[in-house]
């Protein structure tokens, strides 16, 4: 047993869910139902939230090291967010265990690098407001989410909506122990696989919305660019977490996506 937690639902091609920080698997129980009908659905809990609090990960190798007992052989992947920096380091990792890909809101890096770097990256937010949230992780987790819940909805449409669908989400499960939720920023604040996303061979569904806040269109702009076999679908309207506010938009554009041609999703 890996300790990971994972709800598995409907029959058909395995189809594994990795939500994002904070969170908690049940995020997905919308878009797991219709996906069910289609799909074998893999609902998982990342180290130490939701059910899977006994586990323990400190880095981002460690957090797909932990998801490798509990996902079928052969899967295709969604990721939101966090969970799509873990999908495509498993993608890099484990390429024989990850059929096709579907990042949702995600980015190669989350945080924006200073003036005069290397590798220049404004398609993210400032490092100064991921650090304010560790700092305010252990003082007070319940207040710092709902900020990092609205951060995520800010500028969408039906913004308060979909906040209020988030935090009732959120208490379907036990809160994640402030450690977990601090090694999990860290994940967002340390890594960058730009370097490494030429290595990543399988097809890629990137679905964002146009006004994502927390990582901006223009971070799949650049992803569909740099990954070698990549769709990109742009939901207009929609902020952080499109799965959520443009639902039958998400469901259509992964179903086309992860239908026996990959191919044919534009």
């Amino acid at each position: 047993m890996s300790g990971i937690h994972v709800d598995i639902v409907g029959k058909g091609q395995p189809v594994a869910l990795i939500h994002g920080w904070g969170m908690h698997g049940g995020v997905w129980q919308p878009v797991a139902k219709r996906l069910a009908k289609s799909f074998e659905v893999h609902v998982l809990d990342l180290p130490g939230m939701g059910l899977s609090q006994e586990v323990i990960a400190s880095n981002l190798d460690e957090m797909v090291a932990s998801l490798l007992p509990a996902l079928p052989a052969h899967a295709d992947i969604v990721g939101w967010s966090l969970g799509g920096l873990v999908a495509m380091r498993l993608a890099l990792s484990q390429p024989a265990r990850v059929r096709r890909l579907a990042l949702v809101g995600s980015t190669p890096r989350f945080i924006n690098t200073e003036p005069g770097h290397a590798q220049p990256w404004e398609y993210g937010i400032a490092a100064p407001v991921f650090q304010k949230f560790a700092q305010q992780v252990g003082e007070d987790y319940a207040n710092t989410l709902i900020k990092f819940l609205t951060l995520q909805c800010m500028g969408a449409r039906d913004a308060r909506a979909t906040i209020k669908e988030l935090r009732r989400s959120l208490s379907d499960r036990p809160a994640p122990a402030p450690l977990a939720l601090e090694s999990a920023l860290d994940v967002l604040l340390q890594n960058d696989l730009r370097p490494e996303l030429s290595a990543l061979q399988q097809p890629v569904l990137l679905v964002h919305g146009d006004r994502d806040s927390l990582a901006p269109v223009q971070a799949a702009h650049w992803l569909a660019r740099h990954l070698q076999h990549a769709s990109l679908r742009v939901i207009a309207g929609a902020g952080h977490a499109p799965f959520l506010s443009h639902t039958a938009q998400f469901i259509d554009s992964v179903c086309d996506f992860f239908q026996p041609n990959p191919g044919s999703a534009r």
